[in-house]
C-alpha cells in the first residue's frame, strides 16, 4: 500500500540507526512489525494473567542440577 507520511527526519534516522536497515522503507516496516508484535505481545501477557506459583529461577535451577 502507498502511503505519503511526513517523518520527522530525527526520528526515521534513529530508526534506522536501531535497525540497521539498508533503506527507509525497511526501517520503517521493521518498526510497524516490531510495534505490533509488541502489541500482540501485551494482549497476549493480559489474557494469561499472572503467575505468582510458577516455580522460581533459584528452585530450578537447583533441580536441574539434581538430575
Amino acid at each position: 500500500m502507498k502511503t505519503t507520511v511526513d517523518i520527522p527526519d530525527s526520528a526515521l534516522e534513529e530508526v534506522i540507526r536501531h535497525t540497521h536497515a539498508k533503506t527507509k522503507r525497511e526501517a520503517i516496516v521493521i518498526a510497524i512489525d516490531d510495534f505490533n508484535r509488541r502489541k500482540r505481545l501485551e494482549r497476549l501477557a493480559e489474557q494469561l494473567g499472572s503467575f505468582e506459583s510458577v516455580m522460581p529461577l533459584e528452585e530450578l535451577l537447583r533441580l536441574r542440577e539434581a538430575e
